[in-house]
């Protein structure tokens, strides 16, 4: 598959009479988008809309998701394919235009504990790389009837559908850069560079249930087999958050969109490595299907002939016997393994980093210990609730002070601890 990805990046991002992209500017006609939302499904109750610049002394929480705006320009198929009926087709190849460097980031009352906070100044944007992006945010309430599911329903379609609306905006506008990206099939990208190791990416996927999902075409992931995907197929929309799991380390869809182990692997590929291609799997909660997925993992990738992959990890605990077993699995097969994770160490570094752990899991990159506390200043807005900081997963009762501000550990920050290594911090040989 080829696909070519132009970027029309955004240096303004305003509220204005129409919702339009001219120059560089994107501006938003609030009641018409409210409009748009409201439409979505007759149990939003309330919807509220702000931009959040970089800078800014503003605080989002509880964050839900955090989608960039995009638009396919060429080829089949439509961004976040398979969630409503007649869009199923395949994605990855063509031309997708994307509003870079704007992102829609979706809040509202707390759907589960496990969702988390922006602050787009001060040491907290620091931990988060959405304090860098220019956010329109979509505050959304739902009627007191809704259950957990159906609320965490509702502001996942209504982060993923405002984002395709506004993303239509950059459909006919000229990229100021833009670059292809190509797999081909398994014996012609086999055949392409026979001297180079075969390489692939483990593509670790929540799936524990409520609040902890992730769809690929559509379909929960927690009901499929592992399965071979061209990496284009990722950077255009085929996988979807749903979960909100730990904060700092949960992939929001926008991690999807411009996952950093794809990329990375494909600047080098053809050169260092043959980058043949993604395995994405879940991370189920029974003994059984964690087998049966890591059984089928190990499979796929001696199928493909790997000599080497990456496997990356979305959350942690029960997750992490995911890991491992896909870990030893690999390994047993003759396929070397490096492994992506982060750590939950204790506030002082002497805890099990790992709920689980294997002498074959040799080649571990962390991405941070997620239990580091740090005191986030009050800030001069809040969007959304910050009621919620004693509650959310790495606050505790306390957490928010009189003041306004907050201590916690930044598992409670979205992307603190990102394991895709999408995120701000650096790892330093002690």
């Amino acid at each position: 598959m080829k696909l070519e990805i132009g970027n029309i990046h955004v240096k303004e991002l305003a509220f204005g009479d129409e919702t339009t992209l001219s120059s560089g500017r994107v501006q938003i006609d609030r009641e018409a988008v409210i409009g748009f939302i409201r439409e979505l499904d007759h149990r939003i109750t309330e919807v509220k809309l702000d931009i959040a610049l970089p800078g800014e002394k503003t605080r989002i929480m509880p964050v839900k998701d955090v989608i960039e705006p995009r638009v396919k320009v060429e080829g089949a198929g439509s961004m976040f394919p398979g969630r409503n009926p007649g869009e199923e087709a395949m994605v990855g190849e063509g031309r997708t235009h994307v509003l870079k460097g704007m992102a829609i980031v979706t809040t509202g009352k707390v759907v589960g504990f496990q969702e988390g906070i922006i602050d787009m100044s001060g040491p907290g944007a620091q931990y988060t790389p959405f304090s860098a992006t220019k956010n329109l945010v979509v505050t959304c309430e739902v009627d007191d009837t809704c259950n957990q599911y159906d609320h965490e329903a509702i502001l996942r379609r209504v982060g993923i559908e405002t984002a395709n609306m506004i993303g239509k905006l950059a459909k006919d506008a000229t990229a100021d850069d833009s670059r292809t990206y190509e797999t081909k099939p398994l014996l012609e990208q086999a055949a392409q560079y026979p001297n180079l190791p075969k390489v692939g990416y483990i593509y670790m996927l929540q799936s524990q249930g409520l609040l902890h999902d992730t769809y690929v075409y559509g379909v929960d992931v927690k009901n499929i087999l592992p399965t071979l995907m061209y990496p284009t197929e990722v950077m255009d929309g085929a996988v979807m958050s749903g979960n909100c799991v730990s904060a700092c380390d949960k992939n929001p869809s926008i991690v999807h969109q411009n996952s950093p182990v794809i990329h990375e692997l494909l600047e080098h590929h053809g050169t260092k490595y043959n980058f043949m291609g993604v395995i994405v799997t879940n991370e189920n909660v029974t003994l059984a299907d964690k087998e049966r997925s890591s059984n089928y993992v190990a499979k796929l990738a001696v199928q493909m002939g790997l000599d080497a992959v990456i496997v990356s990890e979305e959350g942690f605990g029960n997750p992490d016997a995911d890991l491992v077993m896909n870990c030893n699995k690999l390994e047993r097969a003759g396929i070397r393994t490096v492994l992506l994770t982060d750590e939950y160490a204790g506030q002082n570094g002497e805890s099990q980093s790992l709920a689980d752990s294997t002498p074959k899991g040799d080649a571990v990159v962390t991405n941070g210990n997620a239990n580091q506390v740090v005191t986030l200043p009050a800030m001069e807005r809040v969007i959304g609730h910050d009621v919620y900081a004693d509650m959310i997963a790495g606050g505790t009762e306390g957490s928010l002070a009189k003041d306004g501000s907050i201590t916690t550990e930044i598992q409670a920050i979205t992307g603190a601890t990102n394991e895709l290594g999408y995120h701000n911090l650096t790892a330093m040989a002690g």
